[in-house]
C-alpha cells in the first residue's frame, strides 16, 4: 500500500519480457521443412496412386498444393525481407530478422 492507497497495475508497469533469440524468431527454417514435408507427401502420395491404383486423387492434390503454398509463404518472406533491408516504407520489420 502506498500514502495514495492501494497500488494498481497502471502504477507498476510490468517487466518486458526477454526477447527470442534468433533461432527462434527466425521463421524459414520451419517454413523450409513444412515445404519439403508437403512435397515429400506429394510424391510418396504419387508413387502409391500410380503404382497400386488406389485411393482417390484428392490427397495428392492437396499435398501439391500445400507445398505451393510454402513456396508462395516463403517467397513472400523473402521480399518482405529484401524490403526491410532497403529500406522501403511498405516494410514490415522484424527483430532485426
Amino acid at each position: 500500500m502506498s500514502e495514495r492507497g492501494p497500488v494498481t497495475s497502471a502504477e507498476t508497469p510490468a517487466p518486458a519480457p526477454p526477447p527470442l533469440p534468433r533461432a527462434l524468431a527466425d521463421p524459414v527454417p520451419l517454413i523450409a521443412t513444412g515445404t519439403a514435408l508437403w512435397f515429400v507427401a506429394f510424391a510418396v502420395l504419387l508413387v502409391l496412386r500410380t503404382a497400386f491404383d488406389t485411393g482417390d486423387w484428392v490427397w495428392v492434390w492437396t499435398t501439391l498444393c500445400g507445398g505451393l503454398l510454402g513456396l508462395i509463404g516463403w517467397s513472400i518472406i523473402m521480399w518482405q525481407r529484401r524490403a526491410a533491408r532497403r529500406g522501403a516504407r511498405g516494410a514490415q520489420r522484424g527483430d532485426g530478422l
